[in-house]
């Protein structure tokens, strides 16, 4: 059984002494970068930036997703869109009273907007606006730091957002981000999001050489769920 799987790497967790290496593998195999912008605020913790953004358009033209962590999205918003940034995501539990107005923004920019939703926070928290957002992503971890517990509980709003979508016609992809590795994959592959976000336990800390780490992932992956992957 083949399987299509949108791998979609985490770049907080690369090497960043071979960043061009590990970027130049990735493009001819990664189907998107996802790149976490944390403002020591909203999590304890500072990682990268929308200047980080424009060293990986040097040398790739992957789709670029921006998880912005922070307490201010309004602010980032706009920068990424100068940057044209494929998919720029949002958690929900900060977009009281900004949700509309930023959704059309970017939306007006001809990019993507995406929501995401921390482990405790239901999906009905974004019932008055999910018809307009191209993109859900739901945190199997608690954010702000890589390698934290996976929290499997949170695979349940997957499978709910499928069906949703499939009972409503939405238009958004399902992501999960937070422990995706060889232990996880078998749970996460029978809630089936469409992207799986991959950082250092699923990635890039198996090995030292990106090109023998990507293939025991894969490999990973196919032994965890049976499923031969698309390539």
């Amino acid at each position: 059984m083949m399987n299509k799987v949108r791998f979609s790497p985490s770049l907080m967790t690369m090497d960043l002494d071979k960043f061009s290496e590990q970027i130049t593998f990735l493009n001819n195999y990664a189907d998107s970068y996802h790149i976490d912008i944390m403002d020591g605020h909203y999590v304890p913790n500072i990682t990268l930036s929308p200047w980080f953004i424009e060293e990986v358009r040097k040398i790739s033209d992957l789709p670029v997703s921006a998880h912005l962590m922070v307490t201010d999205p309004s602010f980032w918003v706009e920068q990424l869109i100068a940057l044209k940034c494929e998919w720029i995501c949002i958690h929900a539990e900060v977009l009281d009273g900004l949700a509309f107005r930023l959704i059309d923004q970017i939306h007006d920019a001809g990019l993507k907007a995406g929501i995401v939703l921390n482990p405790e926070t239901p999906i009905d928290t974004i019932f008055p606006y999910i018809e307009l957002v191209d993109k859900i992503t739901i945190m199997t971890v608690d954010p702000g730091f890589a390698g934290q517990r996976f929290i499997k509980s949170t695979l349940n709003k997957i499978v709910d957002l499928r069906n949703l979508r499939d009972a409503k016609g939405y238009r958004y992809v399902i992501e999960m981000d937070g422990s995706s590795n060889r232990k996880s994959f078998k749970d996460i592959d029978i809630a089936g999001p469409d992207i799986y976000i991959v950082g250092r336990s699923g990635l890039f800390g198996l090995t030292d050489d990106i090109e023998e780490s990507w293939n025991i992932m894969l490999k990973d992956y196919e032994e965890a769920t049976g499923k031969k992957v698309e390539v």
